[in-house]
């Protein structure tokens, strides 16, 4: 069995190297291209920004098959040894809470890199390391409260409770949608401020948006996010009475009016279509699933692995292998999401007006240097959103329309044209 996992987790592995490789390579040579919605320079830029992120992910890759390695060859046992004479509820928190640790050790040096190395070279960075550090003491400490208050409610659970997968998967279901209740008012905050929006007339336009879409909230407010770094973004947050619109202080610095009405309008097309509740209920099918899988696990497993079949060592290999169980889902979870955001775009342009998100979006590409095409494998498990060319395109944008078809005319063809 620990054979047959390990093949799997390889192939895992391989096939997001492959993805990388493939998007790196198209991306190197879709910059050498006439530029899409960027000038020549920051188009440039983009595209190198992305190479860059894309080569620190497959050194990620790899780090993750090496810590997988180590887990399946001699990781587990050892979280087993340290934690033997524990009651088997403390053996699975203490098990479940060095897992954790270890692995954000090892994930620590990307985060520092992708910040103060890519992100400070193309201009995102605003982070100081003061910063950094405390909020990777936030994280750290919320991660590993919850972390230990779930494996301890999930021991129990096992220990006591016939068909324990079926109640332990309603347990971790609940911690997510109580999780997206208490993002905007308990946890968002701990890491940012929060500020009613000031400006009264765009505040009245906000709100006769919100009341064209049925939309209830606690407020408009603004984040400091430009104190980490300079991306442009909006969204709403929280479910019921808890929902809250946030507009990032560095979008009202580069967006007029209309189209920060559009940006909101694309998001209030994602509440009326129910968006949120149907990607909770599709996490939560996966979830089921994967439960269900994990549940079954064979005796003979944690034999070859030389642990107890305690709740912990269940716990510990339900982490281990989630990443690729969830991968499997991914290109069915990506589609969905580019459809929603497709009707999203269309809802925006009802109610708000196609030209005023058209410009929204090609400044957000233009300052976020979000570079505009993408290899088909990386749209297909990655992409959570549709390539902008097609948004722009199905949006009517003339400028797109138009560049296509001279494109298609002259044959420029020799690279994929979907990103």
């Amino acid at each position: 069995m620990v054979g047959a996992l390990s093949i799997l987790f390889f192939v895992y592995v391989v096939i997001k190297i492959y993805i990388g490789v493939m998007q790196i390579g198209y991306v190197a040579k879709a910059k050498d291209m006439p530029p899409v919605l960027m000038k020549p320079s920051t188009w440039i830029k983009s595209a190198r920004y992305l190479i860059a992120n894309e080569r620190m992910k497959l050194v990620e890759t790899l780090v993750e098959y090496a810590l997988f390695v180590f887990w399946m060859a001699w990781g587990i046992r050892w979280l087993d040894t340290m934690t033997w004479d524990m009651g088997p509820i403390a053996q699975a928190v203490v098990a479940v809470d060095l897992f954790l640790a270890v692995n954000y050790l090892f994930d620590l040096p990307f985060s520092l890199y992708k910040t103060f190395v890519v992100d400070e070279k193309f201009g995102f960075n605003n982070t100081t390391p003061e910063l950094f550090v405390k909020d990777q003491i936030k994280s750290a400490v919320m991660t590993l409260l919850v972390a230990s208050a779930i494996s301890a409610a999930v021991a129990w659970i096992i220990l006591n409770v016939p068909m324990w997968w079926l109640w332990s998967f309603a347990l971790i279901f609940g911690v997510i949608v109580l999780l997206n209740l208490l993002y905007p008012t308990v946890i968002a905050p701990m890491f940012n401020t929060f500020t009613p929006l000031e400006n009264e007339a765009l505040k009245a336009k906000i709100d006769n948006l919100l009341a064209q879409s049925g939309f209830e909230s606690e407020g408009v407010f603004v984040v400091d996010a430009s104190k980490r770094d300079n991306r442009l973004n909006a969204y709403f947050g929280g479910l019921g009475k808890s929902k809250r619109v946030v507009l990032f202080d560095t979008l009202l610095k580069k967006l007029n009016d209309e189209e920060l009405l559009a940006v909101l309008g694309h998001e209030l097309g994602h509440f009326k279509h129910g968006d949120i509740y149907k990607n909770i209920a599709m996490i939560g099918a996966i979830l089921f699933v994967g439960f269900y899988i994990f549940s079954h696990l064979p005796a003979s497993l944690f034999m070859e692995l030389g642990v107890r079949q305690s709740p912990a060592m269940l716990m510990v290999l339900f982490m281990l292998l989630m990443p690729v169980f969830l991968f499997l889902f991914m290109p069915v979870i990506s589609l969905v999401s580019r459809a929603n955001e497709y009707a999203a775009d269309r809802y925006a342009a009802e109610t708000v007006g196609a030209q005023a998100l058209i410009s929204a979006l090609k400044k957000l590409v233009d300052e976020n240097k979000s570079f505009p095409r993408s290899h088909r494998l990386a749209i297909l498990f990655y992409h959570s959103h549709p390539p902008i060319v097609e948004r722009l395109r199905a949006l009517g944008d003339a400028g797109v329309t138009a560049q296509k078809e001279d494109e298609a005319m002259r044959g420029a063809c020799h690279i994929d044209h979907e990103g």
